[in-house]
């Protein structure tokens, strides 16, 4: 690992230096989680920039779209122009120290520029670990088609369960494949991280949106090996408990997650029908499950009576779970949401906080995300450019800095 005295040293991963090569999301995502407990991540962007800087509105007041702003915090930025040599040649020198490469490049493309991991990485930085984030790979009947997160969720079957039979199958409304991915992206570089202290040897990494999009079929594809019936759309409603599913209320919709017979007691005690408890009907979840229409009634006809806050308020405090069905603003101005640090303020800008919280080595948002180029002439003053060379790069286009 190695260190850079200038930069702020904190957190797990202090030392770690990353060069993302990525653009869009799961890339990014993966290098921001890193950035966030203490590596030191470089973005390289291309002459374009990277997509999501003009994937709005909403726009910050320099005109970079809130999309990007929320996944490329605590990183340097440059920008390279890859398809020269010279421009790959400045990215070559940046690898000579570095621990991580992240990179979701079209298959192919690495190694057309003569940069793959077989053709030059892996021997020229034994140490290195190469990440690739790709739609499906690089071999296989998809291997090397270009992948996107909605496409990802139909072809991966998270659309099949997704949705009512009313409404057919429907996409999840949050990117959650290649945020998933992302994720996926950063525990296999922390694998390699520490199997590299035993062996002293990079490798490469890869993760998948198809791979990450099966993987989060569960239960339902566990249900489907064991049984062989295939998963129906259920809308809110779980696949294997009951009551698992949101309800109305007097004042705002609710959902209860009742997952063993204790809670499905105390929920009967609490609403005042401690004899539904024992109703052969619904006394287990395999009773309630086959009998789930005439339940749902049941509680219907009880919960559009009361007051939707007020009843959840009251069973969380009883040890039963259950949530009243939040906006986003609601969601982000709410009390536990701030004493969480799940919002978070860094030079004027305002974000998403860090969901994994360690206690003696925690993690922090420490700068905002890089204008375009923003750092451009810093780092290649860093990696051993002089002034002239820097100034010819950028007259010949290799290398662009951000506008005064």
């Amino acid at each position: 690992m190695n260190t850079r005295l200038s930069l702020p040293v904190f957190g797990a991963l202090a030392g770690l230096k990353v060069i993302d090569l990525s653009r869009v999301l799961g890339g990014p995502y993966c290098g921001q989680i890193l950035a966030d407990h203490g590596a030191h991540v470089i973005k390289v962007e291309p002459p374009a920039g990277d997509e999501t800087r003009a994937w709005g509105p909403p726009f910050a007041d320099d005109g970079t779209a809130a999309y990007y702003n929320g996944l490329n915090r605590n990183k340097r930025d440059i920008v390279i122009d890859l398809s020269l040599p010279e421009g790959r040649e400045i990215v070559l020198k940046m690898l000579a120290d570095a621990d991580v490469l992240i990179e979701n490049f079209k298959i192919g493309t690495l190694e057309r520029w003569g940069i793959g991991h077989d053709q030059t990485m892996r021997e020229r930085f034994p140490r290195l670990i190469h990440c690739r984030v790709s739609g499906f790979g690089a071999n296989g009947p998809l291997g090397g088609a270009p992948g996107y997160d909605a496409v990802a969720q139909a072809l991966g079957g998270l659309m099949s369960v997704n949705g009512t039979p009313d409404t057919g199958a429907l996409r999840v409304g949050v990117p959650v494949v290649d945020i998933a991915t992302g994720l996926s992206a950063v525990i296999g570089v922390l694998l390699a991280v520490i199997e590299r202290q035993r062996s002293g040897r990079g490798q490469f990494v890869e993760a998948t949106l198809y791979d990450t999009a099966v993987s989060l079929l569960h239960p339902q594809s566990a249900n489907w090996l064991q049984s062989g019936q295939t998963p129906t759309l259920s809308g809110n409603a779980h696949s294997n408990i009951v009551p698992y599913d949101k309800f109305p209320t007097q004042t705002c919709e609710v959902f209860l997650g009742i997952g063993n017979n204790g809670q499905w007691k105390k929920l009967c005690e609490f609403l005042g029908r401690p004899e539904l408890a024992e109703e052969p009907r619904f006394a287990t979840n395999a009773d309630r499950l086959q009998h789930r229409d005439a339940l749902r009634a049941l509680l219907e006809e009880h919960l559009l009576k009361v007051d939707g806050e007020w009843l959840c308020q009251e069973l969380l405090a009883a040890g039963i779970p259950a949530g009243a069905v939040r906006t986003v603003p609601q969601v982000l101005t709410a009390p536990h949401t701030l004493h969480r640090d799940m919002v978070v303020q860094v030079e004027g800008m305002s974000g998403i906080g860090i969901p994994v919280k360690l206690s003696r080595t925690p993690g922090r948002a420490h700068s905002a995300p890089p204008r375009f180029g923003q750092h451009t002439r810093e780092l290649l003053l860093e990696h051993g450019y002089g002034v002239a060379t820097i100034d010819a790069l950028i007259a010949r286009g290799t290398v662009q800095q951000a506008a005064a």
